[in-house]
């Protein structure tokens, strides 16, 4: 096969749901030198691009979504740990979940695998994750980013509490916020303090490296 094969085999895969093909795709793209982060991002996340696109447009629904997003992360585990890193090789860290009181997750997720492709440890919190919980992670894993995520508008009041923690707890400074989600816009993220806002995962990803490599090394 031809890594342009490879890839697309990979995008299949997980537009199919199919976890066992996606992992021996992956294992081929290592065995044949497909670059691991093309394999990701122009394979995999691609899959998985084209599966929330038809998941928003209702082509397809939950049960699909979860099927791709496994046969995804099947790849991922084998292709992730072979991506090179710039910068020396030194990874930065991700604090990641969706904030108290909403238990979606399919796009927190997709965010946590760009974040990884491009070179952070993503520490995951999960979903539901109570406030104070994202500064005491920042604070233990001495995070570059925090990333968190909702997709109710009910919710979105607990992001500013999350800005609030930060700031009254004095690690505002050490960290970068990126927020995102269906009803988070950027007029949203800068009234709360947050960085950055997008919907789409690749552009946080690339956003948050920048800005994550700028931050001092002795901050924390």
């Amino acid at each position: 096969m031809t890594a342009e094969e490879i890839i697309q085999g990979l995008t299949d895969a997980v537009v199919g749901g199919k976890k066992d093909v996606a992992a021996e795709l992956a294992q081929k793209a290592l065995d044949e030198g497909v670059d691991p982060y093309e394999a990701v991002i122009n394979g995999l996340a691609e899959g998985m691009k084209i599966m929330s696109e038809k998941y928003d447009a209702k082509e397809v629904f939950m049960p699909h979504l979860l099927m791709a997003s496994n046969a995804m992360y099947a790849g991922m585990d084998l292709l992730v740990p072979h991506i090179k890193l710039e910068g020396g090789g030194v990874r930065k860290v991700l604090i990641i979940g969706t904030v108290e009181g909403d238990v979606h997750d399919i796009g927190k997720n997709l965010v946590k695998t760009m974040m990884s492709a491009v070179g952070f440890e993503a520490v995951d919190l999960g979903k539901d994750v109570p406030i104070e919980d994202f500064a005491k992670a920042a604070v233990e894993h001495k995070a570059d980013v925090i990333s968190m995520s909702t997709l109710m508008t009910s919710t979105m009041d607990n992001m500013q509490k999350i800005m609030d923690t930060l700031n009254a707890q004095g690690i505002r400074d050490k960290v970068k916020v990126v927020i995102g989600g269906a009803p988070i816009t950027k007029d949203f993220a800068e009234e709360i303090g947050a960085d950055f806002s997008t919907v789409d995962s690749m552009e946080a990803a690339n956003w948050a490296m920048d800005v994550a490599k700028a931050l001092p090394a002795d901050r924390w």
